[in-house]
């Protein structure tokens, strides 16, 4: 992806030097998948998690980095600064365009764990959108974890996590993510698992979207890119990690849809650049 000479966005709130001790919130990313399966294999009780802040008590630990690592560490840090200035582009023209103002969120950087208005959370949850704050965090070691746990290396697998956790965002203001609040008081839990998939399948979709109106703007994408982004998404849907961590899926318990499911919206959206093509609420293959 093509970042050379670009600006980063200014709506940063750089909290790595920073550390707690308190509890941690586990949700949002792909590692808090993996935690909340462990979690319910282990006899957990899964009535009334949210999404964006799933409870679950781990250690706080967080090592000292070497001057190497945090060298790479401040790299990847202007990389995602640098995406969410392309974001920010983007969704200032599209709301535009529908005669809307576009709200910036704010990227949050921690390194260990971090506070929210969705609870605690640490880098175990992996990059996450919280809707009470509309702020999006991030812990940079999830860039390694793409590349290592995940086989998802390329910077635009990076660029594509941070444009999903935009995609709340976008939900969040057009009003989305606070109707699915209202669903997850009324559903059951296997009920609400199936509206979670459409959320995080727009998502998807939005993060597609974006990176159309992206290379046509400012023609960013380098030859694999998009690939990049393919290969992400298909090693964190929810059939995959499943199938790591316990040997077979459950398919009634899926939050976040499909590796073939999560590939097809952002194809989707990437083809289509129309923001009006991702109904996944209204989906009959979703129902």
């Amino acid at each position: 992806m093509r970042i050379d000479g670009e600006q980063e966005s200014t709506n940063v709130d750089d909290r790595r030097g920073m550390s707690t001790g308190k509890g941690l919130a586990i949700g949002g990313g792909a590692i808090g998948i993996i935690f909340l399966i462990l979690k319910l294999l282990m006899g957990g009780n899964s009535e009334g998690n949210d999404p964006f802040n799933q409870q679950l008590s781990l250690p706080g630990t967080t090592t000292e980095m070497t001057a190497e690592e945090k060298a790479a560490d401040d790299e990847r840090a202007h990389f995602v600064k640098v995406v969410l200035r392309y974001t920010e582009d983007v969704w200032d023209n599209l709301f535009a365009k529908q005669g809307k103002q576009y709200v910036h969120p704010t990227l949050v950087l921690f390194r260990g764990q971090v506070e929210s208005a969705c609870g605690y959370a640490s880098a175990a949850s992996g990059p996450f959108y919280c809707p009470g704050d509309q702020q999006l965090y991030i812990d940079l070691s999830f860039y390694q974890e793409l590349k290592d746990r995940f086989q998802s290396p390329g910077d635009f697998a990076m660029a594509y996590v941070v444009a999903h956790e935009v995609g709340h965002h976008i939900q969040k203001l057009l009003g989305t993510a606070d109707k699915m609040e209202r669903i997850r008081q009324q559903v059951s839990k296997e009920e609400y698992n199936k509206y979670s998939v459409m959320l995080e399948l727009q998502a998807d979709f939005y993060a597609g979207v974006w990176a159309n109106h992206a290379q046509e703007m400012k023609n960013v994408l380098d030859p694999g890119d998009i690939d990049e982004a393919l290969n992400a998404a298909n090693a964190i849907g929810d059939d995959r990690l499943q199938k790591e961590a316990q040997g077979y899926v459950v398919p009634e318990s899926f939050t976040h849809g499909t590796s073939a499911q999560r590939m097809f919206w952002f194809k989707k959206g990437f083809k289509t650049g129309d923001m009006r093509q991702g109904d996944t609420f209204n989906d009959p293959s979703l129902q």
